[in-house]
């Protein structure tokens, strides 16, 4: 099963934010998803909102588009400091990162 299949047909609204805490700047993010995610002057990665800016407030989140559902979520899965979290918009419910059921 594909992971747009598993995000089901209608396309649920996702979205995804780091932990800057837990990042480790490796920027395996911003290779597999440089439309979601970007490192900072800092060298922390953070999400971008739908204009490309950066979003620097903590715990700041930023849709997940279904055509780079795929891209973010082996950005979660491929990250070191494990602080990458993709969650249904509905329930906030983490489908895809560390706390994941």
């Amino acid at each position: 099963m594909t992971v747009q299949q598993e995000a089901g047909a209608g396309g649920e609204a996702l979205e995804v934010w780091i932990d800057q805490d837990l990042c480790t700047g490796d920027g395996i993010c911003a290779q597999y998803a440089p439309e979601v995610f970007e490192l900072d002057i800092d060298g922390l990665a953070y999400v971008k909102g739908s204009d490309d800016e950066l979003l620097q407030a903590p715990g700041a989140t930023t849709a997940v588009p279904l055509t780079l559902l795929t891209d973010v979520v082996d950005s979660a899965k491929e990250c070191p400091g494990e602080c990458i979290h993709v969650r249904r918009v509905s329930d906030r419910v983490e489908v895809y990162g560390p706390d994941a059921e």
